[in-house]
């Protein structure tokens, strides 16, 4: 077996973890926390616990099943907590866990980067449909 230098030890290992390769580890999670109902369904939860009807309503055009797949992912993947509460009906509400809280501040500066250039970006949209079309 040959042994490596310590150069191609990291050289490895950055490429191991490079997004834009399919094979890379963070290329899923990148994929997943793109999706517009995990976005939609953290901003929602984002100033605390909801139950399911209420995120529903917040969570404008989301069918039944979309919200309850998107829930189950972010429970599955450590970043919303579901709270059952024996009650008459039962009662289950969900909230973002630490984890998932991390998540708010990168998800508010990507809104808010939106909202600061979408004027530019029509404007680059409309040069390049007007050149190409």
């Amino acid at each position: 077996m040959a042994t490596k230098s310590a150069a191609q030890r990291r050289d490895e290992a950055r490429r191991s973890y490079n997004a834009n390769l399919a094979e890379c580890p963070g290329h899923e999670l990148l994929a997943a926390l793109s999706d517009k109902w995990l976005t939609l369904v953290v901003a929602a939860l984002a100033d605390g616990p909801l139950r399911y009807g209420e995120l529903s309503r917040e969570v404008a055009g989301a069918s039944q099943k979309m919200l309850t797949q998107t829930l189950r992912k972010l429970e599955r993947d450590g970043l919303v907590a579901r709270t059952v509460t024996a009650a008459v009906p039962v009662q289950v509400s969900y909230a973002l866990t630490a984890l998932g809280h991390e998540l708010v501040p990168l998800q508010r500066a990507v809104k808010s980067w939106a909202e600061t250039h979408i004027d530019e970006v029509r404007r680059a949209r409309a040069a390049y449909d007007a050149e190409v079309g």
